[in-house]
């Protein structure tokens, strides 16, 4: 099992200065690729102060002038927001100027409230069917000329410029989470990306389990993708650590239902908290119960919860940074995720990154 950081540009007050959360996050996947990771992800997300990524591009580019093997994943390109040529584009130029290091994701989206800016009030649960028209089109396009009239988007014939360094195209992979989704990224040769939320874990083991079923659907001779789940990750010594990491996690937490359910106000990029109290999952973030299914706890903790989504074959866990937590404290977790947490899997995760695309 290798290991995968996702970190965003979060900023929780305007009194923060974003000069440091840029700052911050370089560090932090500078740290990453010190300490064996594989691969470090950045959002797209708009309009948001807790998850600022425009354009992920740009953030992946940035880190490549300043790593040297880390791989550079975008989770997720969000089809229902971009025009096929322009992604294909931005992707390739992104691959090419980090010397072949892009991962590529693609999924649905999640906050309504940025389809209703972003996608012209389109329903979120309505996206689906932009990913599925988006998807060949990118591979044809990384390839060379398309011309293409179809339900969402109609162009004459084109090419991404340039192309990107990976041939025929980077490593893709899909945001999934339903069985048709398992089936779609399995029979398109699509690495799969799940988050169980806060949920326990046999969320995800509910998740490979759909795995297996696609794999087993699919034609002899099916490629097995990569399976890579996340998880919120703090690593700590003290009760009192535990704690912080318990209310940044469930700060945001009233934040992201707000923006998930699109019922809540937002000032200035600023989104307002949710009573998590008043919700009907509220015991989704009961504090007790997420100490138990995120990936927090003291290193020896930590190494026994990874060791069973190893054991259930997992083949990339994916660090969850960024929930609020104080810039400096996430730093000192992932320094001891590096220092005592890693070496427990040495042997199964080398400090050199992947070569070449799938």
């Amino acid at each position: 099992m290798k290991f995968s950081l996702a970190i965003n540009f979060e900023r929780m007050s305007p009194t923060t200065d974003m000069r440091d959360v840029a700052r911050h996050t370089l560090e932090m996947v500078q740290l990453a690729e010190t300490g064996g990771f594989e691969i470090a992800w950045a959002a797209e997300h708009h309009a948001i102060e807790m998850t600022i990524a425009p354009n992920p591009f740009q953030q992946l580019t940035w880190w490549g002038q300043h790593t040297n093997r880390i791989r550079l994943g975008l989770a997720v390109a969000v089809a229902a927001y971009w025009h096929p040529i322009r992604l294909a584009g931005e992707a390739a130029m992104c691959d090419l100027l980090t010397d072949g290091r892009l991962e590529f994701g693609i999924g649905c989206g999640a906050y309504q409230r940025e389809f209703d800016r972003m996608a012209g009030g389109l329903k979120a649960q309505e996206s689906v069917p932009y990913m599925l028209e988006m998807l060949p089109l990118l591979k044809q396009l990384w390839q060379g000329d398309v011309e293409h009239h179809g339900k969402f988007w109609s162009f004459p014939k084109a090419t991404a410029c340039p192309k990107p360094l990976q041939k025929p195209y980077p490593s893709i992979w899909a945001a999934v989470r339903n069985p048709v989704s398992f089936d779609w990224a399995v029979a398109n040769d699509l690495n799969v990306m799940t988050w169980a939320l806060t949920r326990e874990f046999a969320e995800v083991e509910l998740y490979m389990q759909r795995f297996h079923d696609s794999l087993a659907k699919a034609p002899a001779g099916t490629r097995r993708p990569r399976f890579s789940t996340m998880r919120h990750t703090g690593v700590y010594g003290t009760q009192q650590d535990a704690e912080m990491n318990v209310h940044s996690l469930n700060r945001v937490a009233g934040q992201f239902e707000n923006l998930f359910r699109g019922d809540g106000g937002v000032d200035n990029g600023f989104p307002s908290e949710v009573e998590l109290a008043s919700l009907d999952n509220r015991a989704e973030y009961d504090s007790k119960m997420l100490q138990t299914n995120l990936m927090f706890g003291t290193p020896d903790q930590i190494i026994d919860k990874l060791q069973r989504y190893e054991t259930l074959g997992v083949d990339n866990f994916i660090y969850y940074a960024t929930y609020g937590l104080p810039m400096a404290q996430q730093r000192k977790s992932l320094k001891l995720f590096v220092d005592e947490v890693m070496p427990a899997f040495a042997d199964k995760s080398p400090k050199r990154a992947l070569a070449g695309a799938s």
